[in-house]
């Protein structure tokens, strides 16, 4: 039997392989190709909708303090170019081989509100930007999604529903975007297991074959807060990298503490401080985001 990964990838060459539009590559760390509408000849009553694009509107995104895309120089590009960096040294440099799943990294915080799915959305818009990468962005955030929130997407099925059965396939939830190289996996719908469905066989299966099933691909996991939320614990036994987003004049010094405890010790973990208003030398002000990172 062909695992799940490898037919989500094959429906979505299938796919693309009947659009009328042809794809040029994009210059490195230059902005994302993005797709035109495909025109397709498979009939639509054969299509499932889950299949549509995202369609994610950047200018919208750039205006809301994301990362611009569309040619613009802004800051945060240059920061998140240089959190980026750091993060896949680890995933494919010499660290690799000392880390399990180095290419899986979740973005969490100490608490809820300090900017961990803003850092995620970052992340993965800045890392489809590469040319020879493709990211996954999956909103693991079961209990509070908001990653199409962030992105300004509507509700789809998502990683609870694969989890639960009511989808039989991993590609009924894996939607590609207008952005060439960055699909997304939503939290779907809420459950009362949600801690158990997270921490199963099936859950770990896959999180494996993301893992390694692709050797260009990096997976984002935006997860709940790591203090006070056990699914947060349980990701974090899957994942080679954590980001912990820490906001500037909020978080405590002992939540931070508490909250690398319950990551794992083998992992290479690193802190985005989010928030951080800085001046330029005209006087004025911006926010700022640096990334440090634990040696394991």
């Amino acid at each position: 039997m062909r695992n799940t990964i490898e037919k989500a990838l094959q429906k979505q060459k299938e796919k693309e392989s009947k659009s009328k539009f042809i794809e040029p590559k994009a210059p490195n760390d230059a902005a994302p190709v993005l797709r035109q509408e495909p025109v397709l000849t498979t009939p639509s009553a054969t299509l499932s909708s889950s299949l549509e694009p995202f369609n994610i509107d950047l200018q919208r995104l750039s205006e809301n303090g994301h990362i611009a895309l569309l040619g613009e120089r802004k800051q945060i590009n240059e920061e998140y170019r240089e959190i980026k960096r750091k993060l896949l040294a680890n995933a494919f440099g010499a660290l690799a081989k000392t880390i399990n799943n180095p290419n899986i990294i979740m973005v969490t915080s100490s608490r809820p509100s300090e900017g961990k799915t803003f850092t995620a959305t970052n992340l993965a818009l800045s890392i489809a930007s590469e040319q020879d990468k493709t990211v996954l962005l999956v909103d693991a955030d079961v209990l509070k999604p908001n990653v199409l929130n962030t992105l300004g997407l509507e509700r789809r099925k998502g990683l609870m529903e694969y989890l639960t059965g009511d989808v039989s396939d991993i590609s009924e939830v894996l939607y590609p975007t207008n952005i060439d190289k960055l699909k997304i996996i939503p939290a779907g719908k809420s459950h009362h297991l949600s801690t158990e469905m997270l921490a199963s066989h099936k859950m770990h299966e896959t999180v494996d074959e993301f893992a390694n099933r692709y050797p260009d691909r990096v997976v984002i996991f935006d997860t709940p807060p790591l203090i006070g939320i056990n699914e947060s614990a349980i990701l974090a036994n899957f994942a080679g990298q954590a980001v912990v987003v820490v906001e500037e004049g909020k978080a405590k010094i002992s939540d931070i503490k508490m909250s690398v405890e319950r990551l794992n010790p083998e992992m290479a973990i690193g802190f985005v401080v989010n928030k951080s208003v800085h001046h330029d030398t005209d006087g004025s002000g911006y926010y700022g985001y640096y990334y440090a990172e634990r040696k394991v």
